[in-house]
């Protein structure tokens, strides 16, 4: 079985490559110059490639580390070595382009190593069902559009994953290293070397958890009543955990490369000024708490095969109605978030190149209460997102909660962008689903896809002050 499951994933990935370079020889074709962001991360590459690395030489409309950069010269330089390439080719377009394409097939192989070690190996078909999970994962829209553009996605992706992947098997100072890594390519990518150390963390509570459990079953210990019973024997537990100086000093020894990353983020921060590198005034930081019901929606729409079936709208509303009143408190504080902290950035706004702008335009702005109409939805999509994760423990499902929070929230701009790394890290964790769903879902990324790169491809437009051509994308 393992020699076919080798097979599989070989046969999987072999054929994935070869459809995309497909497409980036058709994106090549298509867009010789650079497209939306790519005016700004190109030239800047092709600077360093070209040796000029001081800091007079820096495009200030960058909001990035220069990580993709510096890997991208580490890339493309030898090349010019080993082959006897001109500067001209080894630092064009299209070379630096490819460089994400080699970060897409990083990010095949590391999604099969983690799913490898996430989920249980003991049924037989688990291994079409991981092969099929990578495969899907791995051609999910909104993450494989920005493989063929010269972005930070990709290796933003492919450090963030290779981090986790060496946290799970307990090799903390490199996953911290690539938590830096990640960092330099996109500052946010900070909240996921937290989740690291977070998931030691989880890990080790749960274990004093379970432990905590059997001594009261033991000694025979009445239980705590109440509506919040279970959230205050939790509370209790966590304040006894962390006064003892013993597991304090343990979780110290355990994370503290994280911590030691962290020192440094706060550093950066302090002599930066703030995160953002560039262009602060489109970048400010503010309490955008709908994000969290926009990820949810987005969420619950990429997994539907999973998370939307009568069965789990039955338990839905038979919950809503047996706990009617906390779900009523739920609905009035999310109208109020969706009231008081709903913001439309000017980027959202002004730019009909991306999708967004037409599900704001069509959706949101067509009529006032829509947005308060939407939020049974969101609730729904929370409480599926919440139930798909409840083999994973209390103290992992708080971390990742928390880790979604921090990176969504302060975020002022809807772009879907945003939210790759968090589903990705979701979609890792919820058990296998059944071959039939997998295919189903693997389907509908491959009709999404196609639509998207035939839209990309085939339907531009022009402004009315502009002869440039300009094209649809995520």
């Amino acid at each position: 079985m393992a020699q076919l499951e080798g097979y599989y994933f070989s046969a999987a990935l072999s054929c994935t490559f070869l459809v995309s370079c497909l497409l980036f020889s058709a994106f090549s074709r298509a867009l010789r110059e650079p497209y939306m962001d790519e005016i700004f991360h190109l030239p800047q590459a092709q600077r360093y490639c070209e040796g000029h690395f001081s800091l007079s030489q820096w495009d200030p409309m960058i909001t990035t580390l220069p990580g993709l950069y510096l890997l991208s010269v580490g890339v493309v330089k030898p090349a010019s070595w080993i082959f006897g390439w001109s500067e001209h080719i080894v630092c064009s377009i299209g070379m630096l382009r490819f460089v994400n394409l080699l970060f897409s097939v990083g990010n095949f192989y590391l999604l099969y190593l983690l799913f490898r070690k996430v989920q249980p190996r003991n049924k037989a078909g688990s291994s079409i069902q991981r092969i099929l999970s990578t495969l899907t994962l791995a051609v999910f829209p909104t993450l494989y559009f920005f493989n063929f553009l010269y972005y930070t996605e990709a290796g933003s992706m492919f450090f963030t994953l290779f981090a986790y992947l060496m946290c799970l098997y307990g090799n903390h100072k490199t996953s911290a290293l690539l938590g830096f890594c990640g960092f330099m390519f996109r500052q946010t990518n900070i909240v996921w070397a937290v989740f690291c150390a977070g998931n030691v963390i989880a890990q080790k509570l749960t274990e004093a958890w379970k432990t905590e459990l059997q001594k009261k079953k033991e000694e025979r210990l009445p239980p705590i009543k109440g509506p919040f019973s279970e959230f205050r024997k939790i509370l209790q537990f966590l304040l006894a955990y962390s006064m003892s100086f013993k597991n304090l000093s343990m979780l110290f020894l355990l994370t503290w490369p994280y911590i030691l990353l962290m020192f440094l983020f706060c550093l950066f921060v302090v002599v930066n000024g703030g995160i953002v590198v560039g262009d602060r005034s489109s970048h400010e930081a503010c309490l955008h708490f709908p994000q969290l019901f926009y990820f949810c929606s987005f969420t619950l729409f990429f997994s539907f095969p999973h998370l939307l079936s009568p069965s789990k709208i039955k338990a839905f509303l038979y919950l809503v109605w047996k706990r009617r009143i906390q779900f009523f408190v739920i609905t009035l504080v999310s109208v109020f978030l969706v009231w008081k902290f709903t913001y439309a950035h000017k980027y959202l706004l002004a730019d009909n190149r991306h999708y967004t702008f037409y599900v704001w335009k069509r959706v949101f702005q067509r009529y006032e209460i829509v947005k308060y109409l939407l939020v049974p939805v969101y609730i729904f999509a929370g409480w599926s997102i919440a139930d798909s994760l409840k083999s994973k423990s209390i103290f992992w499902n708080l971390m990742f909660f928390i880790c979604l929070f921090t990176v969504t929230v302060p975020q002022k701009l809807l772009e879907f962008r945003y939210f790759i790394l968090p589903y990705v890290i979701y979609r890792l964790n919820i058990p296998l689903p059944p071959t039939s769903r997998l295919v189903c879902e693997l389907s509908c990324y491959a009709f999404v896809n196609f639509l998207t790169f035939y839209i990309f491809l085939n339907k531009t437009f022009q402004w009315p002050n502009s002869h440039d051509i300009q094209r649809f994308m995520w």
